[in-house]
């Protein structure tokens, strides 16, 4: 994961790499919150996907806010079948790491999610995070619903606004109707928790993602 030199372009649908019939087994329960990582999920939960670069510190921001159900590590937004952690680094699946969050919006909204997101890292770098460089650490939202979108969107134009401000270039955000989340390995899931001073290449900008500009998707 560390300083990865995977291809920092797309690859095309054809050149992609085939994958398997077999999803990833997936661990029972969430190692910090114990709760289910796969659904079902419980009545009123909404879910959210977000790419913002390796997808370790990623999934610990989300599992720590009050609200939260259950995290994942996965994969999404790419083509080939069921991709294992090799064949994403790969860059020939197409597949941004991702974090799947399942949380009550009774509790932390949707735009609580993209504010969090825009804020963990630097969304104009194109295909990498850092250090971290291949089509896998892109900057991502895979929205579920047209409330989704919008927000993000929305939340989108109101960040690029105070990253103008500050000098930084254009937002390279993939904003996406959500495909397929394909589980990351048994030993990605909540890495951090395992591995208290594993890597963590997350970087932000320092600077505040407006609140309250955003319609809130809940779905």
């Amino acid at each position: 994961m560390l300083f990865s030199r995977a291809m920092a372009t797309m690859v095309a649908q054809q050149d992609a790499l085939p994958g398997r019939s077999e999803a990833m087994p997936v661990p029972e329960r969430h190692a910090v919150l114990g709760s289910p990582l796969a659904p079902p999920y419980p009545d009123g939960m909404a879910v959210a996907v977000f790419g913002l670069g390796c997808f370790w510190g990623a999934e610990r921001k989300f599992w720590q806010l009050a609200g939260v159900f259950t995290t994942a590590a996965g994969y999404a937004g790419g083509v080939t079948l069921n991709p294992t952690y090799e064949e994403v680094c790969s860059g020939r699946t197409g597949h941004a790491e991702v974090v799947q969050v399942v949380f009550d919006p009774a509790v932390v909204s949707y735009g609580d999610l993209l504010r969090v997101f825009w804020e963990a890292h630097n969304p104009t770098q194109g295909m990498r995070q850092g250090n971290d460089v291949g089509p896998q650490y892109r900057s991502a939202i895979y929205y579920r619903d047209d409330p989704q979108r919008r927000a993000a969107e929305e939340s989108r134009a109101a960040f690029q606004a105070v990253l103008t401000g500050a000098g930084y270039g254009q937002i390279t955000t993939e904003i996406a109707p959500a495909g397929k989340f394909n589980f990351a390995e048994d030993y990605h899931q909540q890495y951090l928790a395992k591995v208290p001073n594993g890597y963590c290449g997350l970087g932000g900008t320092g600077l505040s993602c407006p609140v309250g500009l955003a319609v809130d998707g809940s779905a």
